[in-house]
């Protein structure tokens, strides 16, 4: 695969927790900023740079990225073709209950490497892009991810089984947060519907997702506000459609999230690479 000529993003609908990215820049890409999910992707051309857990990193064509939630990075190119790659973004949720276990969540402490089986995965799933994965689809390849970055993980504490009633009241709090993320929502809320105080709420749910319910909100309402700028829709419509205060507060977290304004964002998904 050849690097574009431009630089350009293309990104599907997440679905059941999974979101598929595929983006082309030359020079500076990405400020410093923080996913709450995982991050799995492959180079494909050309070479990118970032930092990231505050080192130097870089991932040639072929070689593979494992970012996990919640750490700071940026991104750059550093060949003069620029650079074009794959990022699947997964929330650590899923991975928990792939696994199966109530341990840690798992942490491959190289940024970047070579593995031929993360590879061959990553490129099963991009087989249908920009098509929507079908929900098996979907569900094998987490299953197998989890598998993949345990088998590759440093983290060695003891292993504890599950809570099968916190796992469901986590559930039914990040159900409610996906359905409602554009309304006010306050702790009272959460403590209805988990049967938890606000508390113990908070420690499950950082200990299953590796961030908080607030800083989940905030990503559901980014998610549903860059899919309206795809659509075309005016900024300021955008942020008051999705939850955000206004405009300005909307492009405060949309570039900690995702490293540049919503207004970048927009032109960039518009470039046909050239």
């Amino acid at each position: 695969m050849q690097a574009m000529d431009g630089d350009f993003i293309r990104i599907d609908a997440p679905e059941g927790g999974v979101q598929r990215l595929v983006a082309g820049f030359h020079g500076h890409a990405y400020d410093p900023h923080r996913h709450e999910t995982y991050a799995i992707g492959v180079t494909r051309a050309g070479a990118q740079g970032f930092r990231y857990r505050g080192t130097g990193r870089v991932s040639h064509a072929g070689q593979i990225m494992v970012l996990h939630p919640d750490e700071m990075h940026d991104g750059r190119s550093e060949a003069a073709e620029g650079f074009v790659y794959h990022m699947v973004y997964i929330e650590p949720a899923l991975v928990a209950a792939a696994g199966g276990i109530g341990g840690p969540l798992p942490f491959v402490p190289d940024a970047v490497l070579r593995d031929a089986a993360i590879t061959t995965l990553l490129a099963e799933i991009y087989e249908s892009f920009p098509a929507p994965l079908e929900p098996l689809e979907r569900d094998a390849f987490v299953a197998r991810l989890a598998e993949l970055l345990r088998a590759r993980s440093d983290s060695h504490a003891p292993e504890r089984a599950r809570d099968p009633i916190a796992s469901t009241r986590l559930a039914r709090v990040m159900a409610f947060i996906r359905e409602c993320h554009a309304d006010p929502i306050v702790s009272e809320d959460l403590e209805r519907v988990a049967g938890l105080d606000r508390f113990e709420i908070a420690r499950q749910f950082r200990r299953v997702n590796g961030t908080s319910p607030h800083r989940y909100l905030i990503g559901r309402r980014l998610e549903a506000a860059r899919a309206r700028i795809l659509d075309g829709e005016p900024l300021a419509a955008v942020a008051n459609r999705t939850g955000f205060a206004d405009q300005s507060h909307m492009t405060r977290h949309f570039k900690a999230r995702f490293g540049m304004t919503p207004g970048r964002f927009a032109a960039l998904a518009a470039s046909d690479g050239r």
